[in-house]
């Protein structure tokens, strides 16, 4: 490797302020598509329409960045637009012509992602098609994902290891008497890697191991909370609801239908790395060739998993930057609505994870106030310590 080559490999993390705006940049779009998206969660919205204001706005907002850039740039949709409801717990956006809409009362779980030059920022969110305060089991999950997600941000941080998290955020979920989705990774994500090999498992069982992890500087994750008043077992109901998928690299196999072999090639011209969904896909007849790419492991699909009928379960995913002078939270600061749960966090070790900073005390002058700042703005959204979250009502 050349010195020029060596030096452009190591400014591909967030010691290169390039990187760093570019995640940021990035996450502007998310959170502002998002936005729109939960601005338009109404009863008797289409979840395809949906799905697709989040999509184009990620897609209209790149492509007017980076115009004169010297080379070319790739960004976009890095995870397209999922809106799963009730006991649907993640991945579903349908094809169009499909009629599912919100209801009063649905419990809605948005998920997205958006990318400049490879550089994601993902965001989930919850929201319940509802005016007015939540209360119930509604208001508990949504509170025990909130809550879990705080304590994330506070232990996802260097020199902490993936188990301290995966033990913290099971622990919070059963101060409100709820569960941890089985099955569900948090992973650390690298310029047009989404899913890195550094994971953080959220509910420990004996059917799914990591690796042990210990987080470092300079490193992005993606924190992927998904909180159930259910078992927390999740199932796929119906393989033909997978629209997500995403080309595995690693894999090669000479396609037998004319099919599969079109929609092969159009895959890695449009998706290359990032996952993408069927929807992208004009034509009707080429979708039928995902399955022999699915079949022979050239896809690498995002089943709709379920938990079980009647079940409640909320979703919150957010990016977060390790940089020197502490957590940098770059998604998943959109408003809940207002919780009024059934449970109050009486755990002392909950209430001590809460109280950690987020910024480091390190930095001297005004880089330290600053730090405090931001851990003021921060806590004052930890609701869930004393039951009841006033956060902001608006949607929009």
């Amino acid at each position: 490797m050349s010195d020029d080559e060596a030096k452009e490999e190591k400014e591909l993390d967030l010691s290169s302020n390039d990187v760093v705006t570019k995640y940021k940049g990035a996450a502007e779009i998310v959170n502002k598509a998002l936005q729109r998206v939960v601005s338009e969660c109404k009863p008797k919205a289409k979840v395809v329409d949906l799905c697709e204001i989040g999509d184009s706005y990620i897609k209209e907002t790149t492509g007017n960045m980076y115009k004169n850039a010297k080379k070319k740039i790739e960004k976009g949709v890095a995870f397209p637009t999922c809106i799963s409801i009730n006991s649907t717990v993640c991945h579903f956006s349908p094809n169009v012509g499909d009629e599912t809409i919100l209801e009063e009362n649905d419990i809605v779980k948005i998920d997205m992602g958006c990318h400049i030059d490879g550089f994601i920022a993902v965001v989930g969110h919850t929201c319940v098609v509802q005016e007015g305060p939540l209360t119930g089991r509604a208001a508990d999950v949504i509170a025990a994902a909130k809550t879990a997600a705080d304590v994330a941000l506070r232990l996802v941080r260097p020199g902490k290891k993936n188990k301290d998290v995966t033990e913290a955020i099971q622990r919070v979920a059963a101060a409100y008497d709820c569960k941890i989705a089985e099955g569900v990774l948090s992973h650390q994500m690298k310029q047009f890697v989404i899913d890195g090999n550094k994971v953080i498992l959220s509910a420990s069982n004996p059917d799914t191991r990591v690796d042990d992890a210990e987080f470092e500087e300079n490193e992005v994750y993606a924190i992927d909370i998904v909180t159930t008043t259910g078992d927390g077992k999740l199932k796929l109901l119906d393989e033909k609801e997978t629209t997500i998928y995403k080309r595995a690299v690693d894999k090669n196999y000479h396609l037998k239908m004319k099919s599969s072999r079109l929609i092969f090639s159009e895959i890695n011209q449009k998706f290359p790395i990032m996952p993408f969904t069927a929807r992208a896909f004009e034509d009707k007849r080429a979708r039928l060739g995902l399955v022999e790419c699915v079949n022979h492991e050239l896809l690498q699909p995002y089943p709709v998993l379920h938990e079980k009928s009647g079940d409640l379960v909320a979703h919150i995913k957010f990016t977060v930057l390790l940089m020197p002078n502490g957590s940098d939270k770059i998604t998943g600061n959109h408003p809940l609505q207002e919780l009024q749960p059934t449970k109050v966090v009486e755990d002392p070790e909950i209430k001590a994870w809460l109280a950690l900073g987020i910024k480091s005390k390190k930095k001297g002058g005004g880089k330290k106030k600053k730090g405090k700042k931001g851990d003021a703005q921060e806590d004052s959204t930890d609701a869930a310590v004393d039951g009841a979250d006033s956060m902001d009502t608006s949607q929009g």
